[in-house]
């Protein structure tokens, strides 16, 4: 490494606010240690990095050893509380009437 440095963005989202912190890293770092640097595993103990909680770069999944690069904004997700296609598909057999735009859909 070449002792430089890089600027980049760790992000948490909760219902009800988000977190976003700008951390400075070493150039090759991976996106672990910039969440280590975030302080927010600190801030928030239920955050568990590989087993909870995955991690995305700019909204695309990421392992937790991606490399970073400078302006990057590492995401941390929180689980799904349910699966989508299993909603979708338990409306379905319920027969109820999926909403689009707001307003009910409306017969062609």
């Amino acid at each position: 490494m070449s002792g430089e440095f890089i600027e980049i963005e760790v992000v948490y989202a909760l219902q009800h606010c988000q977190d976003v912190i700008t951390v400075s890293v070493p150039e090759g770092a991976t996106a672990r240690e910039a969440v280590e640097a975030s302080g927010l595993l600190l801030k928030y103990p239920e955050i568990e990095l590989g087993e909870r909680n995955k991690l995305g770069i700019y909204n695309k999944p990421a392992r937790p050893d991606t490399v970073l690069r400078e302006y990057d904004r590492v995401e941390i997700y929180r689980p799904l509380i349910a699966d989508p296609k299993a909603v979708r598909k338990q409306r379905a057999e319920e027969g109820k009437v999926m909403k689009r735009g707001g307003g009910a859909m409306q017969d062609a």
